[in-house]
């Protein structure tokens, strides 16, 4: 069986420039301003006709992305990525478990060819990678303390109580947050979901925001929180999509080939049922060109 932790950084040094590279990359990112091009020059579709492995990047979010018991890529989008990357004729793939908020200065050093995950297509992350056409939308959940002791079921209920929430760092939470009025410093950020259930737990948040599965799942797990029921939406969901360096037009367009027949698909359909969607959160019409206008 492939062990597919192996396939991570090989020698301390490699670590280190990879390391770098990123660390000045992110500070680009937080700038928002453009890169200048994507260290990976190699077109990925030559990749694929040459029989090497692609690269797919992710951060650690069930149920749309995550490892199993030895590494291997699971979740509905990288499942979905696994059908289409077939498609386009390759079964070699290396995943590459990175944190969130590296994740796109991780795909323009080259440390991976394809953002999977479920990445909302946003006009400032258009200015830095190339967004496939959506594969599914996203719609937000919020976790309490058991027994919502704030009555609280939406973000703008947060902020008008004065308490504090917390999402993902990176996550387009962050954003919902700020366009419906919660103050910055009443927005905690931390790594991922396993962090906003801690925050919630330990009484440092009041309630702790992310996609409603993501939610749902550690709801479901741990008997000291639960979803906050109703809930009402911030903001529009927005649309995931896979995601690609700047230099990979032809393979965005190959893609995109391949998912005027999958999406809605009743393959398409069978993984988001395995995975616990439901139809619901099947694109809605919205084109990345759109999405990328804002």
């Amino acid at each position: 069986m492939t062990n597919w932790k192996d396939i991570e950084f090989r020698s301390s040094s490699f670590r280190r420039a990879i390391v770098k590279g990123v660390a000045a990359l992110a500070l680009a990112a937080i700038a928002i301003t453009p890169f200048a091009s994507a260290a990976s020059a190699q077109p990925l579709l030559d990749k694929i006709k040459n029989g090497e492995p692609i690269r797919i990047g992710f951060s650690n979010e069930v149920p749309l992305a995550y490892s199993g018991p030895n590494g291997e890529p699971l979740g509905a989008i990288n499942e979905m990525t696994l059908d289409i990357l077939k498609q386009l004729g390759t079964t070699k793939i290396e995943p590459v478990v990175t944190e969130w908020g590296s994740i796109i200065p991780g795909l323009v050093a080259g440390r991976f060819d394809i953002i999977t995950g479920g990445m909302f297509v946003t006009p400032e992350r258009c200015r830095n990678v190339l967004f496939t056409e959506p594969l599914m939308s996203g719609t937000s959940a919020m976790i309490v303390p058991k027994g919502n002791p704030d009555n609280l079921h939406s973000i703008q209920d947060v902020r008008d109580k004065g308490l504090t929430l917390v999402t993902g760092s990176g996550w387009t939470l962050v954003k919902d947050a700020k366009t419906v009025g919660v103050p910055e410093d009443k927005i905690m950020q931390v790594a991922g979901v396993a962090e906003v259930l801690q925050a919630v737990k330990s009484g440092r948040a009041a309630a702790g925001a992310g996609s409603v599965l993501a939610m749902k799942e550690i709801a479901d797990k741990d008997p000291s929180v639960q979803l906050a029921e109703p809930f009402t939406q911030p903001v529009l969901p927005g649309l995931g999509a896979l995601a690609f360096p700047p230099d990979q037009q032809a393979t965005v367009d190959a893609v995109n080939a391949v998912l005027k027949d999958y999406v809605k698909s009743d393959r398409m359909i069978s993984v988001l049922e395995k995975y616990g969607y439901s139809k619901a959160v099947l694109p809605d019409g919205r084109t990345t060109a759109e999405l990328c206008k804002g």
